[in-house]
């Protein structure tokens, strides 16, 4: 009986959860980029994502905790951080494909050449 309702106890009451850690999951932030295009996403969403490397994301979580950085603190620089990566993705395959592209772009100005 106690195991059941210790367990009952358990499944109806959510975790214990840091206030730092509520605020980080209920603060949502418009991302424009990758696969968060067109929708809100809460800034702890965003510091677990693929964009965020661990060790960027204990940082900003240790400052965050230590109160040496605010919440909009947190939330603008794990924007920016997945902007950032997701431009330099966008940027890293355009330049793959830029080899297919090149000579595409080098045929209108041999035609010219030509007309000439």
């Amino acid at each position: 009986k106690d195991t059941v309702s210790s367990a009952g106890e358990k499944h109806n009451d959510p975790p214990k959860e840091e206030p730092w850690e509520t605020a980080l999951k209920t603060t949502a932030v418009d991302m424009d980029v990758g696969e968060f295009r067109g929708h809100k996403v809460s800034v702890w969403d965003l510091l677990h994502s693929r964009y965020i490397p661990e060790e960027n994301r204990k940082e900003l979580l240790e400052l965050y905790q230590a109160g040496e950085l605010t919440l909009e603190q947190v939330k603008s620089v794990v924007s920016t951080i997945v902007t950032k990566a997701e431009a330099a993705r966008a940027e890293q395959s355009a330049n793959v494909r830029s080899p297919r592209a090149e000579p595409a772009a080098a045929e209108p100005h041999d035609s010219h050449k030509q007309e000439d």
